[in-house]
């Protein structure tokens, strides 16, 4: 509960990298035992705001406080010394060890400098705060993203930090599971924790924040207490112009007789899917709909090549696919937006322009010579289409927003023109702006042609860009439904309903 005791003042910091000056004289008080939410677009410095109190960046002007100490040194560890543990957007976490492993890291029960055992009992304490369901035991390289997600928010709590900065928290998360970490940070709220909490989801942030600062270029246009806030006052601030909060119109459909650009025939996987069947046309936008763990990516990469196919039988324009690879996908004309941009979808030792021309390499070579100048001028045009910031061909991928890779990696497939386009999470961690650019996106290249299947765990962002959706849940495909006369309630109904049903049969089965 909160006293009015400052845990942590920002005053006079300013940022650059480059040359570029990403944050400028910003000024803000973080109260003690409250949630407080920085908004804005991507580029905005919202991230770079949380990466400087929490030690990853040092300010080149001005000074972090922390519960009335000046912060001398910029270092993770030092944040931590004073109370502060950061939950990253980008996770942080060791692939090849074990989620108890990746959650005590650097705090491993131990006896004299040797360790010892006792860690899964304080995971299975710090397991019933966070009522999350992880197996300890299980390898982070194998969870889902929305489950790392989780390891990264239970190891910020086993720090038993006051302050903790939590950048895009609900990214990968369900509504049931957003709810339920919304949960865990009134509790936090109520023991005296500080939460500062970056994020898109305004909705989340109305709900559930004190107060709000929001920011643009680098600047802070205003702090407020959140009840005097509203969506649409967020979104005008962010953007600094009215701007009307809507979904845009749909393409018209190609006809019935329209032959596929992808076609599925009970197709099964080693992945987990089972008899799935699903059609997707030129010029159509297909959604795939269910939970996080109902198997949409498992489809998506079955339909890159990325997965084996064990049963059924897949179709790219008309031709039957035996033993598809990466390779043979693309250059059927098949491009995939991976759910996680930076480990799957781009080369972040690699600067803009080579990540936007990695999929078209054979268009701008000769005799094996990438020719320079066009791949220069292309790598210009998709920079200006996109709104790519900064608009520097050889920028420096690695350290643009997370919504600026993303446009850096549709760029890719843009340029490409492909007949099947997958996005899996094309939104995912990107700012109001960026998202209806990529929205246009969608659009513009089911107009020209490309057919395109959509994956987002925003039930009312792929419902609104669908054309048609298959309902999925554990792996199977269970209904096909017209988007445009389906509503986010009536798909989780849905959803439910069949969950409940096979529960049920397993229940039966068991006894």
């Amino acid at each position: 509960m909160s006293n009015g005791e400052i845990a942590v003042r920002v005053h006079g910091v300013a940022k650059a990298f480059g040359g570029t000056r990403i944050l400028n004289d910003i000024n803000i008080d973080f109260v003690a035992g409250e949630v407080h939410a920085l908004v804005g677009e991507n580029g905005a410095g919202k991230s770079s705001v949380g990466k400087i109190v929490g030690g990853y960046y040092t300010a080149d002007e001005g000074e972090v406080i922390v519960f009335g100490g000046r912060m001398t040194r910029s270092s993770p560890r030092e944040a931590l010394l004073r109370g502060i543990a950061m939950i990253h957007q980008e996770l942080q976490l060791v692939p090849e060890l074990t989620v108890v492993q990746n959650v005590f890291l650097g705090q491993e029960s131990n006896r004299a400098g040797l360790l010892v055992g006792g860690d899964l009992d304080r995971f299975a304490a710090l397991e019933a705060t966070c009522d999350f369901g992880l197996d300890p035991k299980a390898r982070v390289a194998d969870l889902r993203i929305a489950d790392r997600q989780k390891v990264e928010i239970m190891r910020a709590i086993a720090r038993e930090a006051r302050v903790i900065i939590m950048d895009e928290p609900t990214s990968s998360l369900t509504e049931d599971e957003a709810e339920r970490l919304h949960g865990l940070i009134r509790r936090l709220k109520s023991q005296g924790v500080t939460i500062i909490y970056v994020s898109h989801f305004l909705d989340h942030i109305l709900a559930n924040c004190d107060r709000v600062t929001i920011m643009r270029d680098g600047n802070v246009v205003r702090t407020s207490e959140i009840a005097s806030e509203t969506k649409q006052g967020l979104v005008d601030g962010m953007l600094g112009k009215a701007s009307a909060i809507s979904w845009p119109a749909l393409p018209p459909l190609p006809g019935d007789g329209t032959a596929p650009v992808a076609e599925m025939r009970n197709v099964s996987t080693p992945t987990g899917l089972s008899d799935i069947s699903l059609v997707v046309r030129p010029g159509e936008i297909v959604g795939l709909i269910g939970l996080v763990g109902s198997g949409r990516t498992e489809v998506a990469r079955a339909m890159f090549g990325a997965d084996e196919i064990a049963a059924g039988d897949y179709f790219i324009q008309g031709r039957r696919q035996k033993g598809l690879t990466v390779r043979a996908a693309v250059a059927q004309g098949v491009a995939l937006v991976p759910e996680d941009r930076r480990k799957q979808g781009l080369v972040l030792t690699q600067t803009t322009r080579p990540n936007i021309s990695l999929a078209t390499l054979k268009d701008i070579s000769f005799l094996g010579l990438i020719r320079a100048g066009h791949e220069r001028k292309r790598v210009r045009e998709a920079i200006g289409h996109f709104g790519i910031v900064p608009d520097r061909i050889d920028g420096e991928v690695a350290f643009y927003s997370g919504g600026n890779q993303q446009k850096v990696l549709l760029s890719k497939w843009a340029v490409a023109r492909p007949k099947l386009l997958i996005l899996d999470e094309p939104s995912r961690g990107v700012d109001i702006g960026a998202r209806q650019r990529i929205h246009e996106f969608i659009l513009e290249m089911a107009s020209s042609g490309t057919g395109v299947l959509l994956i987002s765990s925003e039930l009312e962002e792929v419902i609104n860009l669908s054309h048609r959706g298959y309902l999925m849940s554990e792996g199977r495909i269970f209904a096909e439904e017209d988007c445009r006369t389906l509503s986010v309630e009536t798909a989780l109904k849905r959803i439910f309903q069949v969950q409940n049903r096979n529960k049920t049969r397993q229940e039966v089965v068991v006894q």
